[in-house]
């Protein structure tokens, strides 16, 4: 079964909420669509948001790259050698990664959709149900808890904090949520590299005596091997986010014994193909896997899901990059309940 035709083109999507990392205040997310027609009419469709200060590719250049020739080299390829026409244009585009997740995502969604199953069962399910965290920009304590009370009423039982302006104030926001709300959430944070050492220090110190799950990313990658003056035990509940770009990176961490929770996010390794390569990895080093996103549209985030549920060692889902974006959501591949996230039967995503 041939490929007909393909083509690309670019949405831009407001937050209903627009929110504050260490790094910048989001209120948009420019996504870049790509499908792919087959001779018999099924139609395979893949997406790509990055994050340009992470993996440094922006959306024009993802939309340039998925209109070019090379791409359109696609029509006529048999669907069936999908991985091999994946790995082609792994060595075409080896630095755009947002690339590669279009490419890689729309061939998993058209060859899943020929064979009749969805994605996930193709590589093997070993997870159907799991949680996931919903985000808190950095905001204040009365709006962070005011935020906190909205998702608890909408279900949801994990929360992901994003710090990394103030180690102080973001341990008073930890430990006013815990006070607030008891056990009722898990709470894990995100520094998007907002620490110094000395930042982490405190921020650990004060929050001590709370429950907090896991902190991602604390430093600037280049500051990682400070992480080894922190104790093991530390460094376990630690996740590699920005430090994490690819196998290569994937190996360096885990020599290093920096981190013991992998963050893996299709946008910045480029798709299930090179995310399955960084979760191998993990599992041989006994570290954990953390599926996140950037702010994306619903149909990556159930390519993500897919893939997290297909890993044995997924232990964490950070997949909330969709449910604020103002899209429509009617070729979503995934159900949230109460918090759980669960994949539809149908083929594909």
């Amino acid at each position: 079964m041939n490929i007909k035709t393909v083509r690309a083109y670019s949405e831009s999507l407001l937050l209903t909420k627009p929110y504050t990392i260490a790094r910048e205040t989001i209120a948009t997310a420019e996504i870049i669509f790509f499908e792919i027609e087959l001779s018999n009419g099924i139609s395979g469709k893949g997406a790509a948001n990055t994050d340009v200060d992470v993996v440094g590719e922006t959306p024009t250049q993802t939309l340039q790259n998925l209109q070019s020739d090379l791409v359109q080299q696609l029509v006529g390829k048999d669907i069936r050698q999908f991985l091999s026409l994946i790995n082609h244009y792994r060595t075409t585009f080896p630095k755009f990664p947002g690339t590669m997740a279009a490419i890689d995502i729309a061939l998993h969604d058209a060859f899943g959709k020929w064979i009749g199953l969805p994605v996930v069962d193709f590589y093997g399910r070993h997870h159907s149900k799991m949680l996931t965290s919903v985000t808190i920009g950095i905001k204040n304590v009365e709006e962070t808890i005011k935020e906190a009370l909205e998702y608890k009423q909408q279900g949801f039982k994990v929360l992901k904090v994003k710090t990394g302006l103030d180690a102080s104030e973001d341990a008073e926001r930890v430990i006013k949520l815990f006070e607030r709300f008891g056990n009722h959430f898990t709470v894990r944070v995100d520094a998007n590299e907002g620490y110094k050492p000395q930042d982490l220090y405190y921020f650990l110190s004060q929050t001590e005596e709370t429950n907090l799950e896991l902190i991602e990313q604390p430093f600037q990658p280049e500051l990682d091997s400070a992480l080894l003056g922190f104790p093991e035990q530390t460094r376990m509940a630690l996740a590699a986010d920005e430090s994490l770009k690819d196998a290569k990176s994937a190996m360096t961490i885990a020599q290093q014994k920096t981190f013991g929770i992998f963050n893996i996010k299709l946008m910045k390794c480029g798709g299930i193909t090179a995310a399955f390569e960084i979760a191998n990895i993990a599992r041989q080093a006994g570290i954990e896997l953390f599926w996140g996103c950037n702010d994306e549209s619903s149909l990556s985030i159930t390519a993500a899901l897919h893939a997290a549920f297909a890993c044995p060692h997924t232990k964490y889902l950070d997949l909330d990059g969709s449910l604020d974006l103002i899209e429509n959501i009617s070729e979503s591949g995934f159900v949230l309940e109460d918090g759980f996230l669960s994949i539809n039967a149908q083929p594909g995503f």
